[in-house]
């Protein structure tokens, strides 16, 4: 069950429920934990999504990381606004094959017009798997 703050537009709580935070999201099995502006999480499973041999595919982690900050950005931008990733990069330390990884965004900047978030990909042991940062830019819809 995802936990969201209630300083949340409800309208984009609307969307994430019924979205399920996207297709994409949905299919590599990405579950929300907690969303806000400062601080999300969320897992997902090794298990079908990974790469030729055997690891968890480099751009899931990239996936994780994007669908963590742009969410947390569009909670920052507020009603009206939406988020729009500008940029992103993912250093990767360590592979895993099995279990369950585990993405926590945190706010690096939150402004007006454009926010930066590091999210950290841990396997279930809490090493550190990888580490996503983006950015994005906030404007009116």
């Amino acid at each position: 069950m995802t936990i969201f703050h209630d300083d949340l537009d409800p309208t984009l709580v609307k969307r994430l429920v019924e979205s399920g935070g996207g297709t994409l999201t949905r299919k590599l099995g990405i579950e929300f934990l907690e969303l806000s502006a400062d601080h999300s999480v969320a897992t997902m499973p090794v298990d079908g999504n990974t790469q030729v041999i055997g690891i968890l595919h480099g751009g899931a982690h990239v996936v994780l990381g994007e669908s963590l900050g742009s969410i947390s950005a569009a909670i920052h931008a507020g009603p009206g606004r939406v988020a729009m990733g500008i940029e992103i990069n993912a250093t990767h330390s360590r592979s895993v094959a099995s279990g369950i990884v585990t993405g926590t965004c945190t706010a690096l900047s939150l402004g007006r017009t454009l926010t930066t978030h590091e999210i950290v990909v841990r396997d279930e042991e809490g090493r550190r798997l990888s580490t996503v940062r983006i950015t994005n830019f906030l404007r009116d819809k």
